[in-house]
């Protein structure tokens, strides 16, 4: 019982991502009803089911519009583990700076984006045009503030069962470039 599902709220907005037992305890509950079910099957000395992949709340879940919070992880998701200045996806990314802290380079969505190790020791302590570097792409804050956190939201639309309950909540991203 490993696998994934997504839990949406009455309305159908994606509220998390959780471990099918928590969700099979939400549909044993009565809390909870299947709107897509897994290929896999469960089986137990007692019973056996198709396992959800998709399961909507039977009442709605009113929660406060939550803040997007700038991390490390979601720079990471928000530029898809792709270095700003020379293209390439890498393992182990570093959060740069483009405008150094120390010229005033604030620590914020505008001015963070993902850097080889490469790239960022070859700008290290300069602006890019100093280095003699381009971004690929500006940085930016994105417009996303569903309630799953935005790494988990992005990492949710690697899975084609979920796609059509995601998408509405993802105006403003280019979602092709992080699956």
């Amino acid at each position: 019982m490993d696998n994934q599902v997504l839990v949406l709220n009455q309305n159908y907005e994606p509220l998390n991502v959780t471990n099918a037992r928590r969700a099979v305890t939400l549909l044993y509950l009565g809390k909870a009803i299947v709107v897509e079910k897994d290929s896999q099957v469960f089986h137990s000395p007692t019973v056996s089911f198709e396992m959800p992949s998709v399961v909507r709340l039977a009442y709605y879940v009113k929660r406060p519009t939550p803040q997007l919070k700038l991390t490390r992880r979601s720079i990471i998701a928000r530029d898809g583990q792709r270095c700003q200045y020379c293209g390439r996806r890498a393992k182990t990314v570093t959060i740069d700076h483009v405008i150094p802290r120390d010229r005033r380079g604030r620590t914020d969505w505008k001015n963070l984006v993902c850097a080889c190790i490469k790239c960022n020791n070859k700008k290290g302590n300069r602006t890019p045009q100093e280095a003699g570097m381009t971004l690929i792409r500006r940085p930016f804050r994105p417009r996303y503030v569903p309630y799953i956190s935005f790494s988990k939201f992005v990492a949710a639309f690697r899975n084609k069962r979920w796609v059509d309950y995601l998408a509405p909540f993802a105006q403003g991203l280019d979602i092709q470039e992080y699956c």
